[in-house]
């Protein structure tokens, strides 16, 4: 199999500024910026002038410029911004998908190449001077569609798992969700923020769960892996013990919906972000029931319109769980709740297993394919 400098295959055209137009209309084209790179669902126009750069569907575009440099795509047509560049070629032995595919597997060396101190730019040599692995075109398209296969495996399996996230909801809803009952503000079921005057004669030397924000997902998933001593933690961070929720309470991490349980810390103590709510359960509340209450849609929208602070900072107070009003569930509501919860998280877990292998078969093809070690043999590629 052949290697090829891109600079030899393709030439680079940097996008430029773009005055776009609120309604499309009869002289209006696509405009393409970052984010139609990662969800192309949302399009948007402008009017086709000269000097504007237009991308072809055969095209390649790249994010040039910002947090989103290196970022590929292709198969979409439009006048492209000032932070996109295209990739143009008229060579029949290229499949655009196949070239496409390859340079999405070379983000983190684009990234690693990139120029700019604060602001990310993609490096124009190193692009250039990338070698692509070149087979025929026939298994270039053979490959492209293995990786699509495996692509469509990873979406369903995610669209699984939301789903599942979605019938928890709809359980939570269908259960307590009854607007006539009496409602009671939150801090009456709940401690707010708990102080570490419980743990003021800890030992020092204790270890114990460290959770900065970027350890907490937006999925009620919580990594736990690092451990300090209280020593280390007791000032600056925030104190939560087992069985407290943490809610995420700066943007965008609330309205993400950054959130969990904190269960399975080391010595049942934890410290973290300062950006957390400490929630805590009274009596015959469950951990359960008040992580999915602060996980609904509908929640999470009520404590952003409590939201203070200015654009960037803005978090919710603490007062928003005084205002909050809720229902107060039965225990044995809440323990048929937590049954059913415990079912959906197995199957949950189950299809979370099936991804993380769907994802590593998806690198293993990647690397195969780009090293020429998949369809090597001229049987087999036409066989498939």
């Amino acid at each position: 199999m052949k290697l090829i400098k891109l600079k030899d295959a393709f030439k680079i055209r940097k996008g430029k500024k773009v005055e776009p137009v609120k309604v499309p209309g009869e002289n209006t084209v696509r405009y393409i910026q970052i984010e139609d790179l990662r969800d192309n669902h949302n399009p948007k126009f402008c009017q086709m002038q000269e000097g504007y750069i237009y991308a072809k569907k055969d095209n390649i575009i790249i994010a040039w410029d910002g947090a989103n440099a290196g970022t590929v795509s292709y198969g979409i047509e439009g006048v492209i911004g000032s932070t996109l560049a295209v990739l143009e070629t008229d060579l029949e032995e290229i499949y655009t998908p196949y070239i496409g595919k390859f340079l999405q597997s070379k983000f983190q060396y684009l990234r690693n190449t990139s120029t700019g101190a604060t602001i990310p730019h993609i490096s124009r040599k190193a692009l250039e001077n990338l070698e692509i692995p070149l087979p025929e075109v026939e298994k270039q398209k053979l490959i492209s569609k293995t990786l699509d296969q495996a692509q469509e495996l990873i979406d369903k399996r995610k669209s699984q798992i939301e789903a599942l996230d979605q019938l928890t909801q709809s359980v939570f809803l269908e259960m307590f969700g009854d607007q006539a009952a009496e409602k009671v503000p939150l801090s009456k079921i709940c401690d707010i923020n708990p102080t570490k005057n419980e743990i003021r004669d800890i030992n020092d030397d204790l270890e114990v769960s460290f959770v900065p924000m970027s350890k907490v997902s937006e999925k009620g998933d919580i990594d736990l892996t690092e451990t300090r001593k209280v020593k280390e933690v007791n000032k600056g961070f925030t104190y939560f013990k087992e069985n407290d929720v943490l809610f995420a309470k700066i943007t965008p991490c609330m309205e993400n919906g950054k959130g969990a349980i904190a269960r399975n810390l080391r010595n049942g103590i934890g410290f973290g972000s300062t950006e957390f709510h400490v929630l805590r359960p009274k009596e015959n509340i469950s951990s359960e029931w008040l992580f999915y209450l602060t996980s609904l849609p509908e929640f999470r929208t009520a404590a952003e319109m409590s939201m203070t602070g200015s654009a960037g900072q803005k978090r919710v107070p603490k007062q928003f769980f005084d205002q909050y009003k809720t229902t107060i569930p039965t225990i044995d509501d809440q323990k048929s709740f937590i049954q059913i919860i415990y079912h959906i998280q197995k199957q949950k877990e189950v299809f979370k297993q099936s991804l993380l292998k769907l994802q590593d078969m998806q690198q293993s093809i990647f690397q195969r394919a780009f090293k020429g070690e998949l369809f090597t043999e001229k049987e087999e590629v036409s066989a498939l």
